[in-house]
């Protein structure tokens, strides 16, 4: 299972106060280094951390795949098809959100607006994605749509405990396997910490995980490279 590092919060950091410190090329470098098998990055409207200038260094100075998650704007279209990453991750987007709130809701957004966000990238050999909520109808959706990769919320699995916590993790495998039967490679994320990925980790149709705000946060206490590797540990341990 592929272990994808997004390094947004490094990003952050170094904008709270201004200045090149903390350099998310570092980050992207040392996540590398500790196990990590690709970059992810969300390049948003308001440059919130991630900026133009990041995009364009790690696609130049790191040699890892990189993953740009992204609103279906005609701005991030012109903007990763200049630079080309190895993969798209579309996304949903509000002005206003601390973080990404939930799935792309495939079956109200709409075939004719989100075709050129697939289409596009992958006529030059872009990975599209989409970022969805473990739900069949959805699966179904981006089937339909064309994408090469379903992105499973995992959110309200995070979020949850007991036998609700139960009922997120089957929907999970659920979606998961239905994922696969459409042909059609399926990736997770969101909330995922040393205590929750196991299970998430254990579940075979599931490729890679993509893991941010959790690391970037463990490394103020044990440096990155060991938060970095702490979960790749766990990963493969679970993937056994």
């Amino acid at each position: 299972m592929r272990l994808g590092v997004n390094i947004d919060h490094v990003a952050t950091i170094r904008n709270a106060r201004g200045g090149k410190h903390p350099d998310p090329v570092r980050a992207a470098r040392l996540a590398g280094k500790a196990g990590a098998d690709g970059i992810t990055v969300h390049l948003r409207e308001d440059r919130r951390h991630i900026s133009d200038n990041d995009i364009c260094r790690l696609m130049n100075e790191v040699d890892l795949p990189i993953n740009l998650e992204m609103a279906a704007t005609d701005e991030m279209l012109g903007i990763a098809l200049a630079t080309r990453p190895n993969a798209i991750c579309l996304v949903p987007e509000k002005r206003a959100e601390l973080t990404t709130e939930g799935g792309l809701n495939l079956l109200t957004q709409g075939h004719h607006h989100l075709q050129k966000f697939i289409e596009e990238p992958k006529a030059v050999g872009i990975h599209v994605a989409v970022f969805i909520d473990a739900d069949s109808g959805q699966i179904d959706a981006a089937r339909a749509l064309g994408v090469d990769v379903v992105e499973l919320h995992t959110g309200a699995f995070c979020d949850s405990d007991g036998e609700a916590c139960k009922t997120e993790l089957a929907r999970l495998g659920d979606a998961a396997r239905a994922a696969v039967h459409c042909d059609l490679s399926c990736h997770a994320g969101h909330g995922l910490t040393f205590e929750t990925v196991t299970p998430v980790a254990a579940i075979p149709e599931i490729s890679e995980l993509n893991i941010g705000h959790f690391l970037i946060g463990e490394a103020i206490f044990s440096g990155l490279e060991r938060s970095v590797a702490r979960m790749r540990v766990l990963i493969d341990q679970a993937a056994e």
